[in-house]
């Protein structure tokens, strides 16, 4: 379905060549502040023709707050916004009428649906996320404004070429004070400051490099987006089978293209001894409990514990190429598809919003899950809880 959420609900419509895309944002709480130039900017940076690492198809996603506002400020109910499609090319995609594109979604939506899209991705396109960027927009302004959460996602890898390390998390072996550090400081625009979305120098010029080399080949070529959730409250997660790392695998594993996602040391965790993966707990010094490492990646029980929230997300080369193809016709007939069309050689500069905003989604989702909770069990009267249950030693008189 095209619905994400339980308690903050979002409903995305559009396809990548009709009037315009969108989206429906139901639960967000009254009250707040919110105007087109709170949204505008991660639809920004997500739109294509931002540089030349990406497609040239130039469309200036221009947000327009619908519904669900009045005089700047949330009224609770249903958040409408529309962007609309200016710079389709429907003339690109003739050849999509007689053969389906390899490893894109035409086969596939024409035998489930007995009709597709006929030009573009339809729901498939990147376009579809439009809606989500703008829905995530606004879930981080509120997170932001009530917890101080703060979300960063970065190009981790393209290709072969990878942050060193950052391919190295959950490696025994890795510099866990290095990598500590980085999640604790990297800021949106320390990777905003190259166009690659990589704040490491020299990978970031590597990275160019090899988009430039598929660019100039008519290919295209796959890679990484890493991203840290940092002041996520403790205590969000809803066991057994909404754990909060299996709804960030959800919510990042439906984005289009990827293919792999990877939380807390991830595979190179199972190289690691229980000693070594173990995260040990000390006191703050605001009193607070913390881990001395976060191999759990800020989850534990599928629940937040306080530390940063870190994952992967795989992206997978561009499915459209401008390189004759040989394949089948709809009919099973071999021939020669020659794909034109505007298309990004490496998505993961673009991805990095949308991986962000999922995470977004995802947080604010379970956060108002457990104020939800947490409001009812306020209404209870008092009673004497047994302190060994809460992990705490009863005071002394």
């Amino acid at each position: 379905m095209s619905t994400f959420g339980k308690a903050f609900r979002v409903t995305t419509y559009g396809e990548s060549h009709c009037k315009g895309v969108g989206a429906i944002i139901d639960g967000v709480p009254p009250g707040m502040e919110l105007t087109e130039a709170d949204i505008q900017p991660q639809l920004s940076r997500r739109r294509p023709g931002q540089n030349k690492l990406t497609t040239p198809r130039d469309e200036k996603d221009k947000v327009t707050i619908m519904s669900g506002t009045e005089f700047g400020v949330t009224l609770g109910t249903p958040i409408g916004i529309q962007v609309p499609n200016l710079d389709q090319r429907p003339h690109d995609y003739n050849d999509t009428d007689v053969f389906p594109r390899p490893s894109h979604a035409d086969y596939t939506y024409l035998q489930k649906y007995g009709v597709k899209a006929s030009s573009g991705g339809g729901r498939a396109s990147a376009r579809e996320t439009i809606g989500r960027v703008a829905a995530g927009a606004i879930a981080e302004k509120y997170l932001r404004l009530a917890y101080g959460v703060e979300i960063v996602a970065f190009a981790s890898s393209v290709g072969k070429v990878a942050m060193p390390f950052i391919s190295e998390l959950g490696n025994a072996d890795s510099p866990e004070p290095e990598v500590i550090e980085f999640m604790n400081t990297i800021t949106r625009a320390e990777v905003d400051a190259d166009i690659s979305r990589c704040p490491h120098p020299p990978t970031a010029e590597a990275m160019k490099e090899l988009i430039a080399q598929k660019s100039h080949e008519k290919d295209s070529i796959g890679g990484t987006v890493t991203c840290v959730i940092r002041k996520c409250p403790i205590g969000l997660g809803e066991p057994c089978f909404d754990k909060l790392e299996a709804i960030l695998a959800h919510a990042m594993l439906s984005i289009p293209a990827t293919k792999g996602f990877e939380f807390g040391s991830g595979f190179n965790g199972t190289k690691m001894s229980g000693i070594e993966h173990n995260d040990p707990f000390y006191q703050k010094e605001d009193g607070s409990i913390g881990t001395t490492t976060n191999n759990s990646g800020g989850i534990q029980g599928g629940i937040s514990n306080g530390e940063n929230i870190y994952f992967r997300v795989a992206f997978k080369p561009a499915a459209t190429i401008s390189q004759d193809q040989t394949t089948a016709n709809y009919d099973g007939v071999t021939g020669t598809l020659t794909a034109k069309g505007r298309h990004d050689p490496c998505v993961v500069s673009r991805a990095c919003p949308i991986v962000e905003s999922m995470a977004a989604l995802v947080i604010m989702d379970a956060a108002l899950q457990q104020e939800s909770r947490r409001a009812a069990f306020s209404k209870l009267p008092p009673i004497e809880i047994n302190h060994a249950l809460l992990g705490k030693p009863p005071k002394k008189d």
